[in-house]
Formats: structure tokens, C-alpha cells, sequence
């Protein structure tokens, strides 16, 4: 008991006995090793010995030796940067002769021999350059460029266009027109072999084109990989062939002033009060206080709720201090085309900007200067593919809130589609619309006078810009196809209708909503047995 008491009274004394010794340990070895610094100073000799002055003396050589190293390093290391930098500026002009500045062989009239013969080299650059002969290491699967193929009869595309269809016969002349070409091409270069004489060989034509594939890189030009009949039923001719792109010329250089450009958004309109007071809620910020080079001309049908409309026109005419519109009234069934062409030939004054706009449009200050910009009369109409947004109830359904509607307009795939097959919201001049004979008037309802209209510009002179644009949104709304329509009407309003709803992977979730709930109560059941 007695040893026991002791050695408690012992235990404390001697953990202290081993931290102080384990703290000596420490410091003794940091001290032994630390590394010495690389600027550490030379220790100097004491000033009382015997051998200051000699100390000194070797201390300084010392020194002035490891500067004098320092300066040969970096002497060495300037003249290897000079070399270096020569190299570069030799093998710079060295590229700049072979592929010239693409303005320069364009501009450069004095020596056209030069000019020539610096496009040709420009021109096989650009097969050098694209993916003709060796592959090239990409980054992801997205930076693929796909090829499409073809036969003499059918494209088989993966971009389908407006037609929708994967496979066509070419609609376009231009695509039409290039595989003609390339097919004739590669038939020529069959009958002409390289480094056969006049000897007798088999005449190809047309008829022996089997298949070919195509695809364009933007920036350096068009490959063709074409395949024939060849002399037995296992053998094959392949030709391929190659469309460089030239370089890129300056066709013109202007300042534009859009600061007295007038726009005159025309709205036709039947009941609908509500929808026009969310309308106006976009055109006052927008149009009146963001733009302010706007005019509104509302054409409304029927007498229905019309009160309630120009109440809200009133109203935000007070309150914004503006002035700018007209409202022009009509009893009788209501016509989008009418209701335009009543619009855009009422406007008295100069030549004018028309925006042909529908109430349920959602548009921003940044579009308007686009809606000027692509509009020139005489020459350019705009035909913008705006931004269709699906119903908000459906994307958002499993969110707590639907967010508010600055917040829904975002384009994704998930939210909306370009609606490229509306040709309803238009900026042209008023002097071409007049010019080009309006809207067909005896359209009655909804869809296919905007059709009629595009089509006319199309067989014009005009200019026709039909992009995207990133500023122009179609607010959803539950679309009603009335019996009333034609056949082809009626047609396109539920495909309008369907397309409207939702994207292809949103309503496969509606469809298959019992199957996937099923799912999860199965997989829930099974995780609670385990």
C-alpha cells in the first residue's frame, strides 16, 4: 500500500522530468537542423583578432567573385532570350509569307501575280489546317464536327431545319446546287485519271455514285469524301475533295445613327384586357423608359371589354407622360392581317419602322435597336425568330413557387424552343410593306397571313434577316383552336398548341408519371425490407 502511495506521489514529478526533457530535445534539434538561409551573411572576423584586415580581404574577394558568376549567368541567359526571339521573328515572317494577311491578297492590286499566287497558298493552307488528313485531339464529344450524307436523290441531315425532315431531297437551291456540283466533280476526276495516257479506260457517270458524306468547318472550308462503283461489285473509286473558304474581306465600313429612328409597334387586339395590361406593364419600361423612340398603335375589334383596354392605355399615358399612340377601333370579327395593314397604312407622318406585334409578346430595349438595325428601306426586312416559352406550370411544377416572369424568361432548352416556324412578329419600313401589297385581307382569324407576307419578301428583292434573338419571348398562354378554322388552319394551331406545352422529355414525364410514381414506391418498399 505503502509503495503504491509513493509511486502516485512519484508519477507526477517524473511525467514533468520527461516533458522538460522532451522540450530540450526539441530546441536542440531545430537548432542543429535549420537550414541556412541562401542570403545568410558570411561571418566576419572579430575585430580584435589578429587577422582583421586579411579576413576582410577574403571576405570582399569572396563576394566580388560570386557577383562576377552572377553577371556571366545572366549575360548567358540574355543572350540566349536574343537568339530565342530572333528565331521567333524569323519564323513569324517565314508564316506571314506563306499565309499572307487575308485583306492584303485581297487589296493588294499592284502586283496581281503576287496577289494570285499568295491566295492559291492561302487556299492550301486551309486544307492544311482542317481535318482532312489527320484527325485532330478534341476536347469533349461536343466539339465533334458530324458529317451528313448523301445520294443522288436524298440528304440525310442531322440539322433538319424548318422542314423538320431527316430526310429530303434538298429544298435549298444553294445546298442543291453544291452537291450537283461536287458529284460533277468527282465524275470528271474519274474520267481524267492522273498519269494515264490516251489509253482506253472506262468512262464513269452519275449513274456510278454510290454515296458521299460532307461536312463544314466554319472557318476553313467544306470536305467531301465521295464513293463510286469501281470496276467489280467488292471495289470502290473514293475521291475526296475539298471547298477552302477564302479569307475574309471588309465589304464595308459605316457609322449608323438610330437616334431619331421611329418605331411603330402595331398590337391587334379582341378582349384580352388582362393580357394587355401585362403588355403594357413591358411596354412602359422598355419602350417609353428604357427606349423612347416608340409609338404604339393599338387596332382593336369588337366592343367587348375595349373600355377596360383603353383604360389601361389612359392610364399608363398619365402616369408615364406619354403620348405616342393610337387606338383605332373596328366592329367587326377580329383578322390579325386587317387589324396590321389598318395600322400600318393609318401612320401619316414619315417613313416608319413597323413592328407587327402580338399582345402576349415579351420584347426588350436591346431588341428594338436590333428591330432598327436589321431594317433598311428599300433593301432589308426582319423576320426575328423570338424565344417560345413552355407552360410555366409543367416546368416549374416541382418547385414550391412559380419564380415571377423576368425570372422564367432564360434561354434553355427546358424553359422554351425558338419558334422558327412563326413569321408573325416583323420589323419592315412602311414604304416596303405598302410597296410589297400588304397582308392578304381575306384571311379571316388566326395563322397564315404572316406566312403570306414572309413569302412575298422572299420573291422580292429584299433582303430578308431571319435569326434568333436573344431579346424577343413568346409568354405561354393555353391556346384554344376554335372549330370556326379552315382544315390547314386548324392544322397549324395544334401543332402550334403542341409544341407549346412542354419539351419531348417534359411530356414523356407526364405520360409515363404512373409508371415512374410505381417505380419509386417499389424502390421505397425495398429499401424499408432491407
Amino acid at each position: 500500500m505503502m509503495l503504491r502511495r509513493g509511486f502516485i506521489l512519484f508519477l507526477p514529478r517524473l511525467v514533468g522530468l520527461l516533458v522538460v526533457a522532451c522540450c530540450s530535445m526539441s530546441i536542440v534539434y531545430m537548432l542543429a537542423c535549420t537550414p541556412k538561409g541562401d542570403n545568410q551573411q558570411l561571418a566576419l572576423p572579430r575585430v580584435h583578432s589578429p587577422t582583421v584586415k586579411e579576413g576582410y580581404e577574403a571576405v570582399l574577394q569572396e563576394r566580388e567573385e560570386q557577383h562576377r558568376n552572377y553577371i556571366v549567368s545572366l549575360k548567358k541567359q540574355i543572350a540566349q532570350l536574343k537568339a530565342e526571339l530572333q528565331g521567333r521573328a524569323e519564323q513569324f515572317k517565314k508564316m506571314q509569307s506563306q499565309y499572307p494577311d487575308p485583306l492584303d491578297v485581297w487589296l493588294d492590286q499592284s502586283n496581281p501575280e503576287k496577289a494570285q499566287a499568295n491566295l492559291l497558298a492561302f487556299l492550301r493552307s486551309q486544307v492544311d489546317k482542317a481535318e482532312v488528313h489527320s484527325g485532330v485531339k478534341l476536347s469533349t464529344e461536343y466539339a465533334a464536327v458530324p458529317f451528313e450524307s448523301f445520294t443522288l436523290q436524298k440528304v440525310y441531315q442531322l440539322e433538319t431545319g424548318l422542314t423538320r425532315h431527316p430526310e429530303e431531297k434538298p429544298v435549298r437551291k444553294d445546298k442543291r446546287d453544291e452537291l450537283i456540283e461536287v458529284i460533277e466533280l468527282g465524275v470528271g476526276s474519274l474520267n481524267k485519271p492522273e498519269g494515264v495516257s490516251n489509253a482506253k479506260h472506262r468512262v464513269y457517270t452519275a449513274s456510278d455514285f454510290v454515296e458521299g458524306i460532307y461536312r463544314t468547318e466554319k472557318n476553313k472550308g467544306t470536305l467531301y469524301e465521295l464513293t463510286f462503283k469501281g470496276d467489280t461489285k467488292h471495289q470502290f473509286k473514293k475521291i475526296v475533295l475539298f471547298r477552302p473558304f477564302g479569307p475574309v474581306m471588309k465589304v464595308k465600313s459605316e457609322n449608323v445613327d438610330m437616334a431619331d429612328t421611329l418605331i411603330n409597334i402595331i398590337v391587334p387586339l379582341a378582349k384580352r384586357a388582362s393580357k394587355f395590361r401585362q403588355f403594357m406593364q413591358n411596354f412602359r419600361e422598355m419602350g417609353i423608359q428604357q427606349d423612347g423612340r416608340i409609338h404604339l398603335t393599338v387596332v382593336y375589334f369588337g366592343k367587348e371589354q375595349m373600355n377596360e383596354v383603353k383604360s389601361i392605355l389612359e392610364n399608363t399615358s398619365r402616369s408615364a407622360n406619354f403620348k405616342n399612340f393610337t387606338f383605332i377601333q373596328l366592329n367587326e370579327e377580329f383578322s390579325r392581317g386587317k387589324g396590321l395593314d389598318i395600322g400600318a397604312r393609318f401612320w401619316k407622318g414619315n417613313n416608319v419602322v413597323l413592328f407587327f406585334c402580338d399582345v402576349d409578346i415579351y420584347f426588350t430595349a436591346e431588341f428594338l435597336n436590333s428591330c432598327r438595325l436589321n431594317t433598311q428601306p428599300g433593301k432589308k426586312v426582319f423576320y426575328p425568330v423570338l424565344f417560345s416559352q413552355y407552360n410555366p406550370s409543367i416546368i416549374y411544377g416541382h418547385h414550391d413557387s412559380i419564380p415571377s416572369l423576368e425570372q422564367q424568361l432564360i434561354i434553355k432548352k427546358e424553359t422554351g424552343f425558338w419558334r422558327d416556324f412563326g413569321f408573325g412578329m416583323t420589323c419592315q419600313y412602311r414604304s416596303d410593306f405598302i410597296n410589297i401589297g400588304g397582308f392578304d385581307l381575306d384571311i379571316k382569324g388566326w395563322g397564315g397571313e404572316d406566312v403570306h407576307l414572309y413569302r412575298k419578301y422572299l420573291h422580292s428583292n429584299l433582303i430578308v434577316i431571319r435569326t434568333p434573338v436573344r431579346g424577343l419571348f413568346h409568354l405561354w398562354h393555353e391556346k384554344q383552336c376554335l372549330d370556326e378554322l379552315t382544315p390547314e388552319q386548324y392544322k397549324m394551331c395544334m401543332q402550334s398548341k403542341a409544341m407549346n406545352e412542354a419539351s419531348h422529355g417534359q411530356l414523356g414525364m407526364l405520360v409515363f408519371k404512373q409508371e415512374i410514381e410505381t417505380h419509386l414506391h417499389r424502390q421505397k418498399l425495398s429499401s424499408k425490407k432491407t
